[in-house]
């Protein structure tokens, strides 16, 4: 939707300027209702500085060397940041938001640390909105849906769903669109986990295309070669984020008076892969398709062992 010729844009702000800043920060440039400005730690790096302003000149973002001037005047500021600088973050622009602002926590963090955040806003007299950002932002882009809590929710909505952002106000409290969140992600970031660890298992066996075989028997909506594939390079690309949100997912349980047991593994079979990623483990040419086949082959080569049948399993043992 593009703003009527000669209308003040709304002036907003992104503190990290991410993949979810940069993809909803181009989306909102292209509606023609805002004015956007970013601040992004990596504008403090000296040798990746030059690549993060590249990308918000691409995107007609104006870059703000420091997060106090990024909010300065800003009717919205969107924390997009990552979970574990979440708090920081909103500690640190609070006393610089014009007051009578919305400050909309898209982070993955539990409801908790999303009341505790609400709270350092609406003392320097920002609003505070919580938001949980309901599935990948690629390829959705701007209309990844998102569900919405606090006093100032229907506010917020009204102002970003005209440029195209898709939203559900699900309650006035602070935490409830959080809960929903974290709650999904313990199945979703699980469900990556629990695959990755039975898919190379079963490559390390051979027995991959039986194993594969009867999963699609038992569900036969999926196709569960081609789940690998997705699931598996999802956390091969953001591993490290996926475990630092599955922590605060731990914390989410925690909170319910429950043991986060299987948060707990999925932290760390996430964690696993976002390390081998970092070390070049899964190498593929520019524009190849991910398959998890050869990322499986590529762990096994990297930890050296040789995809081989159980009887010669068995006899290594």
């Amino acid at each position: 939707m593009n703003s009527i010729p000669g209308a003040p844009r709304t002036r907003l702000a992104f503190i990290g300027f991410g993949e979810a800043g940069r993809i909803l920060g181009e989306g909102l440039v292209k509606s023609g209702l805002f004015d956007v400005s970013a601040y992004d730690i990596l504008l403090e790096h000296s040798v990746r500085r030059a690549a993060m302003l590249e990308s918000m000149v691409a995107r007609n973002v104006r870059a703000a060397d420091t997060a106090a001037l990024a909010v300065t005047d800003a009717r919205i500021v969107i924390s997009a940041v990552t979970a574990r600088s979440a708090g920081d973050v909103a500690t640190a622009v609070a006393p610089h938001i014009a007051p009578g602002a919305i400050f909309m926590d898209i982070n993955s963090v539990s409801p908790a640390a999303k009341q505790a955040n609400a709270l350092v806003m609406e003392r320097g007299g920002a609003h505070y909105v919580d938001a949980g950002v309901m599935e990948s932002v690629p390829p959705k882009g701007i209309k990844v849906p998102m569900l919405l809590g606090g006093a100032k929710a229907a506010e917020l909505q009204s102002l970003l769903e005209p440029a195209g952002m898709e939203m559900e106000i699900v309650s006035e409290e602070i935490g409830v669109a959080s809960a929903i969140k974290m709650c999904r992600s313990v199945m979703i970031k699980g469900l990556e986990a629990l695959t990755i660890e039975c898919l190379l298992t079963a490559r390390r066996y051979g027995v991959e295309d039986r194993v594969i075989a009867s999963l699609d028997k038992t569900f036969p909506s999926l196709d569960w070669d081609k789940q690998g594939d997705y699931l598996m390079s999802r956390v091969v690309l953001h591993g490290q984020r996926r475990a630092a949100e599955m922590r605060e997912a731990a914390v989410t349980v925690k909170e319910a008076g429950l043991e986060p047991w299987m948060v707990a593994g999925t932290v760390e079979r996430q964690q696993w892969v976002a390390d081998l990623a970092s070390e070049g483990v899964f190498k593929r040419t520019e524009g190849e398709a991910f398959r998890w086949r050869a990322g499986a082959d590529a762990v096994h080569e990297h930890q050296q062992l040789a995809i081989a049948p159980i009887a010669a399993v068995r006899r290594e043992g």
